[in-house]
């Protein structure tokens, strides 16, 4: 297909109305989704939530593989497939449906800086943690990632995306970090975003916009997460404004909406988990 027919293909699929079976493909909940990914997926939930889009969310093992990007999570709405936050924003955007229309340039410029900065550091701290802390690796990253999968396939493909993940990481200069090193930028990160939200409901006046989904998305899957050490989600608990917007939006987004749509209650919530 030319790029001219490709266009219009996709012009002509923005111009039809959301589907009643839009479908989020995501990996196996319980027991093979990992920090990273989970937060990715919780993300665009929230924003589709945060669009009042419905959509059906459906978990595969596989999910990773039948990504067109390779990654988690991706939207099958109509005859398109469309992977991760970014692009799907655009998509719902061409769709009618956008949380950042009301803002200025300079508004719509910040907001993109702090979700660079958001997928710069708590998403890399995600990765680094998973795939670079031996301690996490052995007991959590390797289990769950090859969870789905006969011995030794299991084995060979926790390596493989180990290696991937680690040359990444020394790619752009995280590969000699130490964790406390990587914790103290997660802390970072926290109180600028922090600092941003202050007593506000929302990162801009009282709407959401995709950062919020993007920050809900990290800060409730790391608060919410159980792992070897409770390191990473103290450092966001030492920010109640953030643990306050986050407890908003699962309460507002989340709770209490039909179990047949995307919007049921993450699980563990976040009140049961600050109070273990």
């Amino acid at each position: 297909m030319s790029l001219v027919a490709e266009a219009f293909v996709t012009q002509i699929a923005a111009a039809e109305p959301w589907p009643q079976n839009a479908a989020l493909y995501q990996p196996l909940k319980d027991e093979q989704v990992l920090l990273s990914d989970n937060a990715a997926c919780l993300a665009v939930q929230a924003f589709l939530q945060m669009c009042n889009l419905p959509v059906q969310v459906v978990c595969r093992a596989n999910a990773e593989y039948m990504s067109p990007s390779g990654k988690v999570p991706f939207i099958h709405v109509g005859n398109q497939v469309v992977s991760e936050l970014g692009p799907i924003v655009q998509f719902v955007k061409a769709k009618g449906h956008s949380l950042s229309d009301g803002l200025d340039e300079v508004q719509k410029a910040e907001m993109k800086a702090y979700m660079e900065l958001v997928n710069n550091m708590l998403l890399t701290a995600e990765l680094y943690l998973q795939w670079c802390d031996d301690a996490t690796v052995q007991e959590i990253t390797h289990p769950r990632y090859g969870s789905p999968y006969p011995w030794p396939l299991n084995r060979i493909l926790a390596y493989q995306k180990q290696w991937e993940v680690r040359r990444k990481m020394k790619a752009i200069g995280w590969g000699s970090k130490s964790l406390d090193q990587v914790l103290e930028d997660v802390d970072q990160c926290c109180q600028a975003l922090s600092q941003r939200l202050g007593t506000q409901q929302y990162f801009f006046n009282k709407k959401p916009t995709e950062l919020d989904a993007l920050v809900f998305g990290h800060l409730f899957t790391i608060l919410t997460t159980q792992l070897i050490s409770d390191e990473l989600s103290e450092k966001v608990k030492g920010y109640s404004n953030l643990i306050a917007f986050c407890r908003r939006i699962e309460q507002h987004y989340f709770e209490g909406r039909d179990k047949d749509s995307l919007a049921t209650v993450p699980s563990p919530t976040l009140r049961q988990s600050l109070m273990t």
